[in-house]
């Protein structure tokens, strides 16, 4: 028998041909436990049918959703994800407000391990063999100054297409991230390659 589960979406981000929705769970008793609805496909992205609301809006970041879920689907690292029912329509409930966002952060700490770069990154990977010892592939965390690089990260070995990277600090240690939520990466890529301030952030890592 099938579940539903009320979550405030904390991200909505690229994911193959799809999304990777993901939020914490809102109870009776406070803040829950991280949900990560996921399809039966092999790569598990969400598809826009099976995300949509009724009205075939797509769910944003800070909305309160009824989603109905079937199983826990947890896979290595992955610990949140749960099978997602593609027979009914998730269900918007509210939107959460901007300052109740701090009683959702995860405790201050390293991400998860630090040391490994992309060519373009800092501390933007993690080896195979140690992520799968991780219990959690999700944070929510604030950050008092968030910097938004646009720029070509291929263009020395002939690929023209830009990215949008995210730069800060947190706990002591300086992370450059890819920016994977549509809105704001289109937000961005609108404007000239460069580097603009961001200022105070909540982050979905």
């Amino acid at each position: 028998m099938g579940v539903t589960k009320r979550i405030v979406c904390l991200a909505n981000s690229r994911k193959m041909q799809g999304r990777c929705v993901a939020g914490r769970e809102l109870t009776d008793n406070g803040p829950g436990p991280w949900i990560r609805p996921v399809s039966a496909r092999p790569t598990e992205e969400v598809s826009e049918e099976e995300r949509r609301y009724e009205n075939g809006s797509d769910p944003r970041v800070l909305d309160i959703i009824d989603v109905p879920l079937i199983e826990p689907r947890p896979k290595d690292y992955q610990q949140e994800n749960w099978l997602l029912d593609p027979d009914f329509y998730w269900e918007k409930r509210g939107t959460l407000a901007w300052a109740d966002l701090a009683a959702l952060r995860d405790a201050k700490g390293p991400l998860w391990i630090n040391g490994f770069d992309s060519y373009n990154g800092l501390n933007d990977r993690i080896p195979l063999a140690q992520a799968n010892a991780l219990g959690s592939s999700l944070k929510l965390i604030h950050v008092g100054q968030l910097e938004l690089r646009v720029f070509k990260p291929g263009e020395a070995f002939g690929n023209p297409k830009r990215r949008v990277q995210g730069q800060f600090s947190y706990a002591g240690t300086d992370y450059w991230l890819w920016v994977t939520d549509p809105i704001i990466e289109r937000q961005y890529l609108a404007k000239p390659d460069g580097e603009y301030a961001a200022g105070e952030a909540y982050l979905t890592i």
